[in-house]
């Protein structure tokens, strides 16, 4: 697969600035085929790390194990997702590289779940974020069950971090409410589909800047059913310019960025402090 990185000068320089380079890995989808999903999964990985090894952070689509095949999901996915989060932790220690895991399907008490694992370099799952908002216009809500928490976490005890999950930058609430918990970086895989590329730029550019965050999107291409993806996953700094963007083609995209940008706009333009949410609600 093609990937699609910053130069090379500019990667170097990324590394020894203590930056994180991050990897995308915008794919296709087989709709209800968990195996193949899984090995395409696992191709992806390995073929990032053997070619970008300083690579950081890996982020994978939405719903990448199952794809929107919701009339068989329960027939289709494991309890509590058992058989993705083992081998996601041992290619994250393998690797030694964080894997923010996309989202998958997952069973849980008894409902099906939109489910992002988070697992840090040594395996160990640090994350899981169940998406709070359903697409009604994929028919989420009648097949599954939405979560009832936002989550941060921290990548590698210094970065601060939220989840999302696709439909939900429609909520800025949401991810201001992420923000106010320290998050410098909001990750969102997703499957957003054709026609609405000019909202899914839009919205994810609005959210980096009026949040003042880095924004870290993976959108899935190809086709399922009558609907189809467009990729464009994207990075977006904190001033909402775009580090690196994709096509609409499978590819791995791969950029640098730097935390200390967040600290410098905010800094500059003090957002957070001329606040006044007691005149908002």
């Amino acid at each position: 697969m093609n990937i699609l990185s910053l130069d090379t000068e500019t990667a170097q320089t990324a590394q020894q600035d203590d930056k994180i380079k991050l990897a995308l890995l915008q794919c296709d989808i087989t709709i209800g085929d968990t195996s193949a999903n899984r090995e395409r999964m696992q191709h992806l990985i390995h073929e990032t790390m053997q070619k970008q090894p300083d690579v950081n952070v890996i982020l994978l689509p939405e719903m990448w194990n199952t794809g929107y095949a919701l009339t068989e999901i329960r027939e289709i996915v494991d309890d509590e997702g058992r058989i993705e989060r083992k081998w996601l932790s041992e290619y994250a220690a393998s690797y030694k590289v964080n894997i923010v895991a996309g989202s998958i399907a997952e069973k849980k008490d008894g409902n099906i779940y939109n489910t992002m694992y988070v697992f840090d370099k040594n395996g160990e799952q640090i994350a899981r974020y169940a998406k709070l908002h359903l697409f009604r216009l994929m028919d989420e809500e009648k097949y599954l069950a939405a979560g009832d928490e936002h989550v941060t976490f921290t990548l590698d005890e210094k970065w601060s971090c939220g989840a999302s999950i696709c439909y939900d930058i429609r909520f800025p609430e949401l991810i201001r409410s992420l923000a106010l918990k320290g998050a410098k970086m909001l990750f969102v895989p997703a499957e957003w589909p054709q026609p609405r590329l000019h909202h899914w730029r839009t919205l994810l550019m609005a959210r980096a800047i009026e949040n003042q965050m880095y924004v870290i999107s993976c959108n899935r291409v190809g086709s399922s059913g009558s609907t189809s993806f467009f990729g464009h996953s994207m990075i977006i700094d904190p001033w909402g310019e775009i580090v690196i963007e994709g096509n609409e083609d499978e590819e791995i995209l791969v950029g640098s960025i730097d935390p200390a940008m967040v600290d410098e706009v905010r800094e500059r333009i003090p957002v957070f402090e001329d606040r006044r949410p007691e005149l908002y609600f």
